[in-house]
């Protein structure tokens, strides 16, 4: 008997035979087996002209191939992807169109997902791999990709940091307001590398405040370690942002020789370690403290915040991207190590 995987026998069919041949009575078994008539003798008309085996069902659903691409085309598609990663599926597919490559941008995200290549950041990823496994020259559109990325980066808080110093962090955080004494505004200076922080209260937020922060505490914590800092992100408030022969902050920026670099317009998810550090401070300090005590001097309100913020620096563990598991103060110190591999070698050349 032949077998075919696209058939299967029919046990009732055969049955069907066989009763009706037992009872001699076509209509009494085909009311029995649940069959017509014109079914019975179709049946019996295949048995003989080609015996049992005619009586195999032939599948007549053809088989659903998958789509199939051309080789050279799915090529093409991912050739595109390498060389403009900045290029989504729609307008890949209208720029391989110019070329006499007709793909549909469904299509290529499916190519693009065979290949790992369906995300912006996928893209780039395997642009950079392939160019140090290579050695490629980054053409003006992968360049202009890896820079879009660099901002994007530094829009979502994943900004570049070499060592303690590289890049610091400062915003102005509102608290609230003291009876007796009015608004209070707190100045912060977080190190984007190891995540130490500093914070002091004022009464007012001027550009005097926002340096007073730097000189007081800042400045002279990195110089006790001899750790210079190189640059500073602030938003783009009127405290930090001025003509800067007459804008105190520029000013002292400028004398301590330190770089100045401001977040995008509207945009204040680009300060995001800030913003991070601010959140846990309001949750884990200010509504604890507020609800403790009432406060009549920010000197005292002061003299709380410093006590916490050594609890942060020195003892509370992080799990950020340099801390894995360790105090921001430990991280400073054994990123000291990097800053100085940096700077031995920028002597030697």
């Amino acid at each position: 008997m032949q077998t075919n995987l696209n058939q299967k026998i029919i046990s009732n069919k055969v049955g069907l035979l066989s009763l009706a041949a037992e009872l001699q009575n076509v209509s009494k078994a085909c009311k029995i087996m649940g069959y017509s008539r014109d079914t019975f003798y179709r049946y019996k008309e295949l048995k003989d002209e080609g015996g049992v085996e005619a009586l195999y069902e032939v599948s007549r659903r053809k088989p659903n191939l998958k789509n199939r691409i051309d080789e050279k085309i799915e090529n093409e598609v991912v050739k595109m992807a390498h060389d403009y990663p900045a290029f989504g599926q729609k307008r890949a597919s209208n720029e391989l169109r110019k070329f006499g490559v007709f793909v549909s941008p469904a299509g290529i995200r499916c190519i693009w997902q065979r290949h790992d290549l369906e995300s912006f950041k996928k893209r780039l990823n395997v642009l950079e791999k392939r160019s140090a496994e290579l050695g490629l020259v980054y053409t003006e559109a992968q360049l202009s990709a890896l820079e879009r990325k660099q901002d994007d980066d530094v829009a979502c808080g994943e900004i570049e940091t070499a060592h303690p110093g590289y890049l610091g962090s400062q915003d102005t955080f509102y608290v609230g307001t003291l009876k007796g004494v009015g608004r209070i505004y707190q100045q912060t200076f977080v190190d984007t590398y190891s995540k130490v922080a500093f914070a002091k209260l004022y009464n007012q937020k001027t550009p005097i405040t926002a340096a007073d922060i730097l000189n007081d505490k800042v400045v002279p914590f990195f110089e006790n370690y001899s750790v210079p800092i190189l640059r500073i992100l602030t938003d783009r408030g009127t405290e930090f942002c001025g003509k800067a022969e007459q804008h105190d902050y520029q000013l002292f920026i400028a004398l301590n020789d330190i770089e100045h670099t401001k977040t995008k317009v509207r945009h204040p998810q680009t300060n995001g370690i800030c913003e991070r550090f601010h959140k846990t401070i309001l949750n884990e300090f200010y509504q604890i403290a507020f609800r403790k005590k009432i406060y009549q001097s920010i000197e005292d309100l002061q003299n709380d915040l410093d006590q916490w913020m050594l609890e942060y620096n020195e003892r509370r563990t992080h799990q950020g991207k340099m801390c894995n598991g360790r105090t921001p103060f430990e991280t400073f110190i054994d990123g000291i190590k990097k800053w100085e591999e940096k700077n031995l070698n920028q002597n030697l050349n």
